[in-house]
């Protein structure tokens, strides 16, 4: 099969509300955890004492909102994905948070009367918005001192690791190949095509306003054992496997996809290493 990920990039893709529709209920058991000091990272780097109130723009299902709100007065989730909200109020409830609020909206409509906050948080978001756009709205709704921090993290091979895994690293060429097989070459994103993500965030916030960016390293280093349930919740988790580009086939993708990962590991044990995560903090000119 052709490469063809020179094409359909980032520039030319345009956001609808499928994107990752179906994929809510499988984060909490597939997606790879943030690092463990990710709250007193933030605590020590922003000085936050329980007061103030934090926005998570694009939370999803309240990964990261949830892990902060003893940090704050107040935390709001904004999502444009009914499913991410109502799983992020499920996992709220569960975990006895009571000062949690949720909202239905694209980051590209605020601020929506939302008024100003101590922090404004962006967790593997920031790529999927119009980001001179954003960056400039929520320039006006950070409270004097406060700053917009994104939180960067990414999943390593096994190489970091390579002779400390008891169990093997997912197949990750073998479910691409796989995804390709079912979905195309070009990687799905909602109703489009996109193959690219931006990158550049710094240059982005400096001319919407902000100074250039602290950054805080979040060490991690964890290797995690994971079972085939779990590594295939992590791939419906994902806008380019989600589970409405299957439509009423995807029992049949699944099984395939087990099948895949029980011929790679037969005991049904993977070894994933997680990577540092880092806090990237913008404070207003």
């Amino acid at each position: 099969m052709t490469d063809r990920t020179g094409e359909h990039g980032w520039e030319d893709w345009t956001w609808d509300d499928t994107l990752f529709a179906g994929a809510a209920r499988f984060y909490e058991q597939g997606r790879e955890p943030y690092a463990p000091e990710l709250a007193d990272a933030f605590r020590q780097a922003l000085s936050l004492d329980g007061s103030g109130r934090l926005l998570d723009v694009g939370c999803g299902p309240g990964s990261v909102a949830l892990r902060l709100a003893g940090l704050f007065e107040t935390v709001i989730g904004l999502d444009p994905d009914p499913g991410m909200l109502a799983e992020a109020r499920r996992l709220a409830e569960q975990r006895r948070i009571a000062n949690a609020v949720w909202v239905r909206l694209r980051a590209e409509d605020l601020p929506a009367g939302l008024g100003r906050f101590r922090v404004i948080t962006f967790a593997q978001s920031f790529h999927w918005m119009d980001r001179p756009r954003v960056a400039g709205l929520v320039r006006d709704m950070v409270e004097p001192g406060g700053a917009v921090v994104q939180v960067d993290g990414s999943r390593p091979g096994p190489e970091r690791h390579p002779r400390l895994l008891p169990c093997p690293a997912a197949p990750d060429r073998a479910i691409e190949d796989l995804r390709r097989r079912w979905l195309g070459v070009d990687r799905r994103a909602g109703q489009g095509l996109r193959n690219t993500s931006p990158g550049g965030e710094d240059e982005v916030f400096q001319a919407a306003g902000f100074r250039p960016a602290r950054e805080i390293p979040v060490p991690d280093g964890r290797v995690l054992e994971r079972t085939v349930e779990e590594i295939v919740a992590n791939r419906l988790s994902t806008s380019g496997m989600a589970p409405h580009l299957f439509g009423d086939r995807l029992d049949e993708f699944t099984s395939e996809l087990r099948a895949l990962l029980l011929e790679a590991s037969p005991d049904g044990r993977f070894c994933v290493p997680l990577s540092d995560n880092r806090l990237r903090i913008w404070c207003p000119e």
